[in-house]
């Protein structure tokens, strides 16, 4: 049987499907997605509480460079084999360089109830992958409409909602460790799973929702979208191992690589590409790409790392 959380998002799936009324209140799942940034944040912070030291740096920086190398290769797919015009190839590239939160929360818990051995930066890969991609190829679109707002998106990027409570997690974790965060533990690490049920049963009822009716004139794109997710969680497989990355840490890089932003790029990409289609990027991201990983994809890059580590 899959991870329970799973079940949720799957239950959500169909109850869409049906048209059904059932939906999660906007300020709930408002909260939600604020709750699991940072708690993913401090759970990362307190696995580095006395343990962070200068040698995670070169790893950090080769996750931040795979972060760059995603979105370059995707781009000229987007462009030249799906056949997307310039500021939609820009737009998809992002969110396909960019990560999803709900998925790295997945695999984590998945990676965590498996008691595979994970690095206590591992809930770092997902900031180190969150921003470069974005920030790249926001860069990319104004350097082909001759525009310079580097300093702009860079404010407007590490300043997101998602990258404040990640960093903000992560910092007071590590500051005060499990000790000092032992009062609000029981609410917030123990209920993570709670929480993120509920999440999926939102992602679910999403999912529905961009892909009923399918955009069948877009095939080439959805094929893109059902595809690209084992083709990056590879990249990133070959990544990890090239790093010497533990099971889980390498469950969780090669599953971060295959997944694809749904928060954080269409955010950055509304207000600075006015002319992408956003339905078309989250068609793809959350409608296809997110299903295809926590519902079939996840354990098959969970037995490439088990042939790759020879466990």
């Amino acid at each position: 049987m899959p991870d329970i959380v799973i079940a949720f998002f799957a239950f959500g799936l169909v109850a869409g499907l049906l048209k059904s009324d059932l939906k999660v209140p906007q300020s709930i799942y408002e909260t939600l997605s604020i709750l699991l940034m940072l708690v993913l944040g401090l759970k990362g912070g307190m696995a580095l509480h006395g343990q962070a030291h200068s040698g995670m740096l070169p790893d950090l920086l080769a996750v931040g460079a795979l972060g760059l190398i995603i979105p370059l290769l995707c781009y000229p797919l987007l462009r030249y084999l799906v056949q997307l015009n310039n500021s939609d190839s820009v737009s998809i590239a992002a969110h396909y360089g960019s990560v999803s939160a709900g998925t790295f929360a997945v695999v984590l818990a998945l990676a965590e109830k498996s008691g595979m051995p994970l690095l206590p930066e591992t809930t770092l890969y997902l900031v180190m992958l969150e921003l470069p991609a974005i920030v790249i190829m926001l860069g990319l679109y104004g350097a082909l409409k001759g525009q310079g707002k580097q300093a702009q998106i860079w404010r407007e990027a590490l300043t997101s909602r998602g990258v404040l409570l990640l960093g903000g997690g992560v910092l007071i974790g590590y500051l005060y460790g499990p000790e000092g965060l032992e009062p609000i533990a029981p609410a917030l690490i123990g209920g993570f799973k709670t929480m993120l049920a509920l999440f999926l049963l939102e992602m679910g009822l999403c999912t529905a929702k961009v892909c009923n009716p399918l955009p069948l004139q877009h095939w080439r794109l959805m094929l893109f979208a059902a595809l690209a997710p084992f083709a990056l969680g590879a990249l990133g497989l070959a990544f990890g191992l090239l790093l010497d990355l533990p099971q889980g840490t390498l469950l969780v890089l090669t599953t971060l690589a295959a997944s694809a932003s749904y928060i954080a790029a269409p955010a950055a990409v509304r207000a600075s590409i006015p002319d992408a289609n956003i339905g078309l990027a989250m068609m793809a991201s959350l409608g296809i790409t997110f299903p295809v990983n926590v519902l079939l994809a996840i354990p098959v890059y969970q037995h490439w790392v088990e042939l790759a580590v020879g466990n």
